[in-house]
């Protein structure tokens, strides 16, 4: 059985490596990590608005998102999250959340004490760089969101989208040949892109109408990667990906 160490090591050192290379001490280093496995159901709280807490969660299977919950239920998601991310991991400089961590599938996380990361990072500087690295990426993202949401159209911001979550799915290997899972709901894609049910359909549909993507079984096809990237005017570099 594989323990959660090495559970960590294999997803975490996955996905800082698309960010910046590692040495074999630093790989090392992370799988020493001590850190709590738990599974978990779809829709529910990693983290809560207002929390206090003293430990990040890192994604090892299933995908979770950051969000934040409006009179009568609305929910605006602020970002995706994938194995290999930690998208708590401003709870090591902020004191209390400002918004939730919740899994949009049936996930397992490792949960990390603040103590044992504020360690690893001081004890590795070169560790500490590509974290703080990380978050500037997750500013980037956080920022080319809230361009689709303001300035693109409905069908732009869903190709952006799905560019988006493939390149990042294909760096850390869970992607390829214009395949990705898709496993979040119209729902989910509705309250990330701030569409209602019936936008998100009709968009998909246009999508699919002009062969860009296509739903198979919970994978996204994209079906002409070029055409996508060019109507979304999809640039990567925000996404700091070394690989």
């Amino acid at each position: 059985m594989v323990s959660a160490a090495e559970q960590s090591l294999n997803v975490l050192c996955r996905k800082l490596e698309t960010i910046g290379a590692l040495t074999p001490q630093e790989r090392q280093a992370i799988a020493g990590l001590p850190a709590t496995v738990r599974v978990l159901s779809a829709g529910q709280d990693i983290a809560r608005d207002g929390d206090r807490s003293g430990q990040c969660c890192l994604v090892l299977q299933g995908w979770a998102c950051r969000y934040k919950l409006l009179s009568r239920g609305r929910r605006q998601i602020f970002s995706f999250h994938i194995p290999g991310d930690i998208p708590d991991l401003e709870g090591l400089q902020r004191p209390v959340m400002d918004h939730s961590v919740a899994t949009l599938t049936k996930a397992t996380i490792a949960c990390i004490s603040h103590e044992a990361l504020r360690e690893l990072i001081a004890t590795h500087p070169g560790l500490a760089a590509i974290f703080w690295r990380s978050a500037f990426i997750d500013a980037a993202v956080l920022r080319a969101w809230m361009l689709g949401l303001g300035r693109r159209s409905a069908f732009e911001n869903m190709a952006h989208l799905f560019c988006e979550l493939y390149l990042k799915l294909r760096a850390v290997g869970l992607a390829g040949d214009g395949r990705c899972p898709m496993p979040v709901t119209q729902v989910d894609l509705g309250d990330a892109l701030g569409l209602s049910n019936v936008h998100v359909n009709r968009v998909l549909q246009t999508l699919r109408g002009q062969k860009l993507v296509s739903l198979q079984n919970s994978t996204l096809v994209l079906e002409d990667w070029q055409a996508l990237v060019r109507i979304s005017e999809f640039d990567p570099a925000y996404l700091g990906l070394e690989r």
